[in-house]
């Protein structure tokens, strides 16, 4: 398989986080796909933020579930960007997305979403929650899902365990907690492996030497390089 590198909210290292100009780059510097983060606002729309408030990436204050679509759109995201509705996104690049959400309201609108408009085969659904996977891949037939997993202590068989029961695809963990034998299990269980944040060229060589399937990066650099380094 192909040795994936994946943006993180779009190219985050260089331009503003979950914005459209940080996809566009991500988009035009060749990532293979680009990952964001979904959440909705009060009247029901999917925005791409990450964090349950705006106040570290925008120049306004409050939980994204608290304000409109109509408000977080009055907010600055980052040199002039504003708070992208996901199908915005969804018109503006044509990459493959790595879709992350973290609540079940979302995770059902999104759902909804991607059997109206039949994108099953072009995006992909992360979470911490495997539960939440589940219940996605039940309603979403065929859909790809990624589980990510906090550090375990070494507890491989644990990890492949919570990523079969969530019926994902890929399990994506700190570089910094990935052992070679997880990678080995998780590989002999059918499941591959990502590094997140690879934003240093020792951080690639370390992926490459584990046997990573891909890595997520915040850098366009790393896209380039990847290609070179084995």
């Amino acid at each position: 398989m192909t040795f994936l590198t994946i943006g993180h909210r779009g190219v985050m290292g260089v331009e503003p986080e979950n914005t459209l100009r940080s996809y566009l780059r991500a988009e035009r510097s060749g990532m293979d796909a680009i990952a964001l983060d979904l959440r909705l606002s009060k009247d029901g729309v999917l925005v791409a933020v990450h964090d349950p408030e705006v106040d570290r990436t925008t120049d306004g204050s409050g939980a994204v579930a608290d304000l409109t679509l109509a408000e977080l759109r009055g907010l600055d995201a980052g040199q002039g960007e504003r708070v992208p509705v996901f199908e915005e996104v969804l018109e503006a690049v044509r990459s493959p997305l790595q879709v992350s959400v973290s609540d079940g309201a979302a995770a059902t609108a999104l759902a909804e979403l991607l059997l109206r408009r039949d994108l099953v085969s072009r995006v992909e659904i992360a979470s911490a929650d495997g539960a939440l996977l589940a219940e996605a891949a039940r309603r979403v037939p065929g859909v790809r899902t990624t589980l990510f997993v906090e550090p375990t202590g070494g507890d491989t068989e644990a990890v492949v365990d919570r990523a079969r029961a969530a019926g994902a695809a890929t399990v994506a963990l700190d570089i910094h907690h990935i052992a070679l034998e997880l990678v080995e299990a998780a590989h002999a269980a059918g499941l591959r492996v990502t590094g997140l944040a690879v934003d240093t060229l020792d951080r690639l060589r370390l992926a490459r030497a584990l046997g990573l399937d891909g890595v997520t990066t915040d850098f366009p650099e790393i896209r380039s390089t990847g290609r070179f380094t084995a």
